[in-house]
């Protein structure tokens, strides 16, 4: 008998709402499930999958999950509280060690529980997942998404109750590949394209011959690995003094901290029980981006190569330690990680990085997620993004991500989703208009909770094309607005960031204000707090003259940074936009241009990277909005 790998010590369960809970025996097997004197029944199918569903719950805990068929499992420290998806590609991925190193240490809550699900890519939904929860303390959660933990403490420490945030991203993906196939009938277009795409990538050459040349190709344009040297030097050994290494939290990503491609050297020390000594371990490190070597105490215990692997960046690796190779007491892990495209570091997630005890032992696995030192070998520098082979990316497929990372959690309950994507979709915004609302509906659709909450971040400025003088077409503005158009379906919310992005950054630091300004979106709209969670937002424009009066909802107290409004500008009936003065007058703005007599259109923030100025007393930022509905790129 199993148990889906969601339902795990240190889970949290929705409250107020029935509680699936589900996984595998063999066919026609009785289930009960039976936890806070609540129990539940089920019987296993012809396939051996069974699902029970608890009545709902009151916050509290810890409680404990008993399952009883032809064996018993038992579930420890269950808490009932509020549980959020976390969702999307790199902004939502990127760990709080590689954004707030600071904001570490005081990251123990508790009663916060993380769940992280690792990359996957599959043809067809999947069944389950490889991980497990864990409260969050500065070890786990420095390897957590840094804005799924943001909210998450936010909504703990305003409701004060039990948070389980389950983390699902993966940076530089799009979102039809987070699209259910089942939701694309709802959309003749989409399932048209969807087609289209997936006919595409079947076409191209991908027998292994064809590939491995590719791939070849590829790798040669890249640095290479100049050789060993640490394990020369002793950085492997069990003795060799690590005093003057740096510490980083693993599991993440070093180009938070180093923005730099090449090898970097982990060493961790950890005590062994005694009785563990002398037997076969098994050691976890989750995914490592790209290439490892792993010693314990000075011998190599395994590693994959990306040159051997392409799939080794996402790959979690399970080394075999053999026997008479640990000690009682203390021992040194080594980990010698090669990168030298992009990313860097140890994806895991943390919940698979342990040191597993032998098979007969009732001690719990070694936690490794935390501190190691850390010491550069070779920096290659950043290197310059070299397009890869399509076949090289299946995790741009449609579906691939919803089959591999989402379906896996349904039916799961929870309270709603946050979401940050859309830079890789930022060359298509027309279609963005389609897919992104499609694909929060399919998700609705198969979850079967109903039209649950589900607020995203939209774009924050970055200038991802050359800035202009004067406002222009703009493929991240326009996809800001296909975000924006997407509040339309029902218990959806946006959290504005155009202030405080940044211009030469695509992966801004700042993620606690966009952890906050999704938090006060769930707070006012899903608990119905008395906060303000909205900026300044397009209400109407008036032309008087050479004057438009722009008046805006959740106006209370405009002000603006510095006591200059800056972000406007007008056009006429040229179709010419020019930069604006902006003056506050109570709830609005009076634009104006001395090189535009009548204007007929105004704009604010309507640029890849624009200054923007205005916010309300609350200090939320004005919504980058147009009056025009003029053309704007490419039509779907």
């Amino acid at each position: 008998m199993k148990l889906a790998s969601l339902f795990t010590d240190h889970m949290v369960v929705q409250r107020d709402c029935p509680v699936p809970v589900w996984g595998w025996a063999s066919p026609g097997q009785a289930i009960t499930v039976e936890m806070a004197g609540q129990t539940a029944r089920a019987t296993a199918d012809s396939n051996g999958r069974w699902k029970a569903v608890l009545p709902a719950l009151p916050a509290g805990g810890p409680h404990t999950l008993t399952v009883e068929g032809s064996e018993r499992r038992i579930v420890r420290d269950v808490l009932v509280g509020e549980v959020w998806v976390c969702s999307g590609q790199s902004n939502m991925e990127w760990t709080l060690e590689m954004t707030d190193r600071a904001g570490v240490a005081a990251a123990d809550h508790p009663r916060i529980r993380l769940f992280t699900v690792p990359r996957r890519v599959a043809a067809a939904p999947v069944d389950d997942v490889q991980s497990a929860w864990c409260v969050c303390t500065p070890g786990n959660a420095g390897g957590f998404s840094a804005v799924g933990y943001h909210f998450g403490r936010e909504l703990h420490e305003r409701l004060d109750v039990p948070v389980g945030l389950i983390n699902s991203s993966w940076g530089g993906t799009i979102v039809e590949a987070w699209t259910d196939r089942e939701a694309w009938q709802a959309e003749p277009w989409v399932t048209g394209y969807m087609q289209e795409k997936i006919d595409q990538y079947a076409r191209l050459d991908k027998s292994p011959e064809h590939m491995e040349t590719l791939r070849q190709e590829f790798l040669a344009k890249l640095p290479q690995d100049a050789g060993n040297r640490g394990l020369g030097e002793g950085w492997a050994a069990p003795d060799f003094d690590d005093a003057g290494w740096g510490t980083m939290n693993l599991p993440g990503y070093w180009n938070g901290r180093h923005p730099t491609n090449g090898v970097f050297w982990f060493r961790r020390e950890i005590d062994v029980p005694a009785a563990w000594t002398g037997r076969e371990l098994t050691l976890s490190l989750g995914a490592v981006d790209k290439s490892d070597d792993c010693y314990v105490n000075g011998v190599r215990v395994g590693g994959i190569k990306w040159a051997d692997d392409p799939q080794s960046w996402w790959t979690p690796r399970d080394y075999a330690v053999p026997a008479g190779v640990i000690q009682p007491g203390r021992n040194v892990i080594a980990v010698r990680v090669v990168s030298n495209y992009t990313g860097g570091g140890t994806p895991g997630p943390g919940t698979l990085m342990r040191l597993h005890r032998p098979a007969d032992s009732q001690d719990e696995p070694l936690a490794l997620a935390g501190p190691w030192r850390y010491r550069i070998e070779q920096d290659f520098g950043p290197v310059p993004a070299i397009p890869q082979p399509a076949v090289a990316a299946p995790q741009s497929q449609p579906a691939s991500l919803y089959n591999g990372m989402i379906a896996p959690l349904i039916p799961y309950a929870i309270r709603g989703a946050i979401w940050y994507q859309g830079e890789s979709n930022a060359n298509d915004a027309a279609r963005y208009h389609v897919l992104f609302p499609a694909m929060i509906r399919g998700w609705r659709s198969v979850w079967g909770q109903g039209e649950f909450p589900f607020y995203f971040v939209q774009l924050a400025n970055y200038a991802s094309q050359k800035p202009t003088a004067e406002s222009d077409n703009s493929r991240w503005a326009e996809l800001r607005e296909a975000q924006a158009a997407t509040r339309s379906l029902p218990n959806t919310g946006m959290a504005v960031t155009i202030d405080i992005g940044d211009p030469k950054d695509i992966h801004p630091r700042n993620k606690r204000d966009v952890g906050r300004r999704l938090a006060l979106a769930a707070l006012a709209q899903t608990y119905g707090c008395d906060v303000r969670y909205r900026g300044p937002a397009y209400r109407s424009v008036k032309i008087t003259g050479a004057t438009a009066r722009v008046e805006f909802d959740h106006a209370d107290g405009l002000t603006a940074d510095d006591g200059v409004v800056s972000g406007f500008a007008v056009a006429g009936a040229d179709r010419i936009f020019h930069a604006a003065k902006a003056t506050i007058d109570g709830t609005g703005v009076l634009v104006s241009s001395p090189r535009v007599a009548s204007p007929a259109a105004v704009r604010y923030g309507w640029a890849d990277s624009p200054v923007c100025t205005l916010r309300n007393s609350a200090g939320l930022p004005a919504e980058p909005f147009r009056t025009d509905d003029w053309p704007v790129g490419a039509a779907v």
